[in-house]
């Protein structure tokens, strides 16, 4: 069967998909096997030669020379044979050509079938290997349709997509609009590569930046850390490795005209830049702006910090419900427990309630006793009835004394009974504690815009 019509929808098929024209030839191949398969019985003796160049397909069937046909799918007989072979023999094979015509309607539907779906295979395993590089990148595409929420962003040479988690809140799209996105995901789906855009990711900040601040993409000005309550709030802590350049003016711009472009995009996200310093406290302290901090006291061991403020500057450190104050947690990784100097100062007066409580058991010294209270355990009573293995995690308490201040606890404990009650905690306190882990949504106590 010639037809160069063939050779030129083979060609067309193969730019179009942008796959490699042999695979669909071989493709193709696969396809008319299982036309013959449905039209002749499937077994696995048919065989097909395509000539790329004139576009001469041969589909034959290849079946063992006999005397007595028993399967005729994959026998011939020996007079037959000779037909087609001269030289066969019995024993040997020899190849029976197919004709087209014979394959059947349904058949033709089927090697059709095989060819849609390798392709669209083919196609899928393109874009996950162009895509799956370029996660971490920004990509932009148009909105072609919004889906339960989901934005169907049409990239050119393929789809993706922006889930709504992956939105900002406040931003409405429609058909047509041009939308910027950080690829966090390629996935592979029945339904083909899934890749997943986002616009609240905060690697998407970073990266806006890298692209607005010529500083950044040459290596002068880094990006430390990032921190996002997107659509409403960041914080990016920023530093330069050239005297001469200043980091946070770098990535303001002249007259704001770099930042300001980044908010733009990020539809009115206010954007505060933090110079970075390697000084935990001094960092801790850039982090809290606009809020002055009046001192930093370190607890290395939890990686938490107790923040000290004027009483004028406990809301500002704070920030609307909360809000300041987790962004500076995000940004720099540590627990932040914001007070007063006042409330500071009866802290103090209580934990050396508690210390004198503690130093009443034997064995217990005053830094040890320190080292519970700052660790959590106010009280005898608490020490008694905590584990062993819990004991283990206070500094000075690694090894056996663990166990043997327990058991001194509880002895204390047995001849002074009236101890058993517990005082007021540390924890109790007035204080604003916020952790790593808080939940954006949580609200600091006492906080005030």
């Amino acid at each position: 069967m010639e037809n160069l019509n063939i050779v030129e929808a083979l060609t067309q098929i193969a730019r179009e998909k942008s796959v490699d024209r042999n695979l669909v030839i071989q493709t193709l191949s696969e396809a008319l096997v299982s036309a013959a398969k449905k039209r002749y019985g499937n077994t696995e003796n048919f065989a097909v030669d395509i000539d790329a160049n004139t576009g001469r397909m041969t589909v034959v069937a290849n079946k063992t020379v006999v005397e007595e046909v028993i399967d005729p799918t994959t026998q011939i007989d020996l007079q037959e044979a000779k037909r087609l072979d001269a030289q066969a023999q019995l024993g040997g094979v020899v190849a029976e050509p197919l004709n087209f015509s014979e394959f059947g309607r349904n058949a033709i539907q089927t090697a059709k079938q095989v060819l849609i779906q390798r392709m669209r295979e083919a196609e899928r395993e393109r874009v996950h290997e162009a895509f799956s590089p370029r996660v971490g990148q920004i990509e932009s595409g148009v909105v072609q349709q919004i889906s339960h929420g989901d934005i169907v962003l049409n990239l050119g040479r393929a789809e993706a997509a922006i889930p709504l988690k992956e939105q900002i809140r406040r931003e409405r799209y429609r058909q047509g609009d041009t939308v910027r996105g950080y690829i966090f995901d390629v996935l592979k789906v029945s339904k083909g590569p899934q890749i997943l855009l986002s616009r609240t990711h905060p690697e998407f900040l970073r990266k806006l930046f890298s692209i607005e601040v010529p500083e950044i993409s040459d290596g002068i000005v880094k990006i430390h850390a990032v921190a996002r309550e997107p659509g409403e709030r960041a914080k990016i802590a920023v530093s330069s490795n050239d005297d001469r350049v200043d980091p946070v003016g770098a990535c303001v711009g002249v007259k704001g005209s770099r930042v300001q472009a980044i908010v733009r995009e990020l539809s009115g996200e206010r954007i505060d830049i933090v110079p970075w310093s390697e000084e935990t406290s001094v960092f801790i302290g850039r982090a809290l702006s606009p809020a002055a901090v009046s001192r930093v006291i370190l607890d290395h061991r939890r990686k938490h910090a107790t923040v000290i403020v004027e009483e004028g500057q406990l809301s500002l450190a704070i920030g609307k419900s909360g809000q300041n104050s987790r962004l500076a947690v995000q940004l720099t990784g540590w627990g932040l427990d914001i007070i007063t100097q006042d409330k500071y100062q009866e802290r103090r007066v209580q934990i050396d309630v508690y210390q004198q409580e503690m130093r009443r058991v034997p064995g217990i010294s005053e830094l040890i006793a320190l080292s519970l209270i700052t660790s959590g355990f106010s009280t005898v009573a608490s020490v008694a009835e905590a584990t062993v293995e819990l004991l283990r995690t206070v500094p000075g308490l690694e090894g056996p004394a663990a166990d043997q201040i327990r058991s001194a606890a509880q002895a204390y404990l047995t001849e002074h009974p009236e101890n058993e009650a517990a005082p007021e905690t540390v924890e109790a306190a007035e204080e604003v504690t916020i952790s790593p882990a808080a939940a954006p949504e949580d609200k600091a106590p006492g906080s005030e815009g």
